[in-house]
Order: C-alpha cells, then structure tokens, then sequence
C-alpha cells in the first residue's frame, strides 16, 4: 500500500471505469487527436518524412525513416508543489496502466500493458520540488509504445494530482495540529464517488506523518466509503439536524445516544445548538455523570461505560458569537469558534463538577471524568486557522476539517501541480534525450521496477 509496508493495492479494488479509460471518455482531446493520428500512420504504413535537428545533434541522420507509430519512449511524472508533495495514487495509476494500456482492433481491445517497462515509487513517498522543473523527483516513469497509453495521460495525471493534493494536505494540517487528531470531515463538499480515493489519499497522509515524526495520530473518517481501501472504521456522534428532531434538547438526544448506540462509539455532544456552548456541555456531563455513577454504585459496569462522554464539540457559526462571550469587552470580534471560547468551554467543563453536590469519596472521581472530556473544534478550520489555535494554546484535542482537505489554492500554497514529460525516445535500440524545452530526464532512486502482469483482454 505504502513506503512504510512495500505493499501494492490490487488494481481491481479501485473500481475505475476501465471501459471509458480505454475509449478515451476521462482524456483530454489532443491526447485522442495523437492517437487517432498515429493509429492511421501505423495503417499507412509512414515512416518519418521531416527533418530533426534532436536526432542530428544526437549523431543520428536527420531524415531517418523511423516507423513513428510503432516508437517507443520514456514518459516521466513528477510533482511540482513546494516545499514537497506525499505522493498518492500510485497503485492507481498502475492500476489504470495494467487495465487500458493498448489498442482497438474494431471492437475488441488488445491489452498490451505487459510490454511496458515501468518504474514506480511508493504511495506515501516524499517528492521534493524547488521550483525548477528540469531538477525533479520522478515518482513514476513509463517506457512503452506511445500509442498505445497516450490516452491515459489525463487520467493518470488526475489520479495522481488529486490524491496527493489530499495526502499533503493531510500532512501539512496535522503539522499545525502539532499531531492532534484531524477529522476528516470533506465528504459533503465533493461527489460521492469521490470518497474512497480521498479517505485513502487522507489515510496515506496520516501515515506518512507517524512515518516521519514517530507518533500514532489516528486516521479517522466520517464514511465508510472512506475507508475501502484501508482498515479503517467511520465515525460520528450526532448531527444539528437530529437535536432539532429533539427538539432542541440536547441533553436528552445525549443520553438517547448513550442508552441506544454500541459501546464502542464514542458519545461526543455537539453543544452549539442553543449557541451556548459552556452551558450545554455542563448539562450533558451532569446528565452523564449522574446516570455513570448510579450504574456503578449497583455494580453495573457495562451502563457505566455507556455514559462516559468523551467528549463535546462547537460549531458555533461564523456569524454568532457564544452566549459565554457575549458580555466580553471584545464580544463584537469573538464569532464563532474561537480560543477563546474553547478556554471557557475547559474552564466549564473540568468546574462542573464543584455543582453536583456529590459525597465526599465522588468528588475526586468526578472531578477526573469532566477532566477526561475532550473538546473537538470544528468549523471552518484550515491549516493557518489550526495555527492560529495552537500558538494561542487554546485547549483542543482534535480538529474536524472539512473543504480545506481539498484546498487546491495557490495563495495557500496547497495548489498540487503534477506533470507528465516525454523525455528520451527509443532509435536503434538507444535512448535518446528528448524532452521539450524547460524539461530534462531525472533520476529518483526511490523507483522500483513494477512488472504488470498480461491482463486477459
């Protein structure tokens, strides 16, 4: 799957659309224009007829009648995002190569994706990019009759672009969180289809994290389509829309959701509803608590774990501003959720306590379970919005990130830029350099030779 296990994806799992690969349906139309072209030369039997001045430079004849149609060349990938992209999509781009590599003879498809020579790197691999596009990294090189994958150069572009723009995304948000867990919470804001190549580019960029800072921050998701290509679960507590079928009673959805759903989903109450964040977050840990340890003064364990609240979470809108700000000198500029409304959401949280006029021998243990609940901040949270809360200390426990996973935004240096370069061509049985002006062979001694098995047609 990745750099840190030397595995592969099995191609069939990326259920992609191998029929409207091969016809060209996903490619941009001056790649089916060349292969038309060079479909008809093949049947003309052409052999070059201009002048080259690259073939005369490499010490070859200028007019040599080289059967076009049938030439083979070196076709290099490579990011080209500052500082460094985590690279995703490689298993699918191979994957796009083994099923629509090769060619029509009428109706029938002739799969010719065995003859390639291919190198590859890992998904999760570091790509580096200083700016200077004839000093890159390779993450994928293609040696093979050009005819017969021209067509899956937009495709397999997209795949790559897409999916490392998510990865490094990834990366880069949990680098502010300074490795706090990160929901991923984009599935509203992209097509369904999307979903489990972005839980899996997500997954990847997780990964990729714990790979170079030695920690365990884990992946989770909010759709189990998320989760296909990898072992994951999703998660999720409740929505706004369910309080409102509530009612408005938060409290009481709560403790619905704690009596009713597994053990093993975590009870977090979003409090935002009555834009009261401080005060519903206490309501819901006394209504816990109370029931938590009733059920363990009759020895009732499993019911005491049901009303353990891990955590809450604001989602205060952007235009509104917390009823526990309201009467803060600076009110006016407190909108939504802020640091400093989450210092007064764990200031209320770990005094609930102090108002439950518990027995002497509950008063330790009650102080340690509000200090137990996590805050989740959601809401409009990108990469510099998660900075601006951690230099601020503000006491966050996990981030929910929506959009900005998919940011593709030059001013926010997320844009992911991938590139795909004819570099050298086969004459005689030689490589020969040629590459479009600005763009030169490279090397990446992280590729890996990749042998693509002969696919029944």
């Amino acid at each position: 799957m990745a750099v840190w296990n030397q595995s592969r994806i099995e191609p069939s799992r990326w259920q992609l659309d191998w029929d409207g690969i091969r016809n060209g349906d996903y490619s941009d139309r001056y790649f089916y224009n060349g292969v038309r072209i060079l479909q008809q030369l093949a049947h003309e039997g052409y052999r070059f007829s201009g002048y080259s001045q690259r073939l005369e430079g490499q010490g070859f004849d200028p007019r040599l009648p080289i059967h076009i149609s049938e030439l083979s060349v070196e076709m290099q990938f490579f990011a080209r995002r500052k500082p460094f992209t985590v690279v995703a999509g490689v298993d699918a781009a191979l994957a796009t190569l083994q099923f629509a590599t090769g060619y029509f003879e009428g109706e029938r498809f002739v799969n010719t994706a065995h003859q390639l020579e291919i190198e590859a790197v890992h998904d999760g691999f570091l790509a580096p990019y200083e700016g200077d596009p004839t000093q890159v990294v390779p993450v994928l090189k293609v040696r093979g009759r050009y005819r017969d994958f021209a067509l899956l150069e937009t495709p397999l572009l997209g795949l790559l672009t897409r999916m490392s723009r998510i990865a490094t995304n990834t990366y880069r948000i949990l680098e502010a969180a300074r490795g706090k867990p990160v929901l991923f919470f984009p599935a509203r804001f992209d097509l369904p289809q999307t979903q489990m190549y972005d839980g899996y580019a997500y997954h990847i960029g997780v990964q990729r994290y714990n790979l170079d800072h030695r920690t365990s921050t884990p992946a989770i998701v909010s759709t189990p389509a998320q989760t296909r290509l990898w072992d994951g679960a999703a998660g999720g507590t409740t929505a706004h829309a369910l309080i409102a079928v509530f009612l408005g009673d938060t409290v009481e959805l709560m403790l619905q959701f704690a009596r009713l759903m597994p053990l093993e989903t975590r009870r977090v109450a979003l409090v935002d509803f009555d834009n009261d964040c401080v005060g519903t977050a206490r309501a819901v840990a006394k209504a816990f608590f109370e029931r938590h340890r009733a059920a363990l003064e009759r020895g009732d364990t499993e019911t005491a774990q049901r009303y353990i609240l891990h955590g809450v979470r604001p989602d205060t809108s952007a235009n509104l501003t917390d009823k526990s700000l309201q009467h803060e000198p600076d009110a006016a500029q407190l909108y939504g959720v802020n640091p400093r409304l989450i210092f007064k959401l764990r200031e209320g949280l770990d005094t609930a306590w102090q108002e439950w006029q518990l027995p002497p021998h509950w008063r330790e243990r009650a102080q340690a379970y509000c200090r137990a609940i996590q805050i989740v901040a959601t809401g409009g949270f990108n990469e510099a919005r998660i900075r601006q809360f951690e230099e601020a200390g503000a006491p966050v426990d996990v981030y929910g990130v929506g959009s900005s996973f998919l940011s593709n935004s030059t001013a926010e240096g997320t844009n992911t830029d991938f590139t795909a370069d004819i570099v050298r061509v086969c004459i005689e049985g030689r490589w020969v350099p040629m590459a479009k002006m600005g763009r030169a062979p490279s090397e990446n001694p992280a590729l890996q030779r990749v042998q693509l098995p002969l696919t029944p047609d």
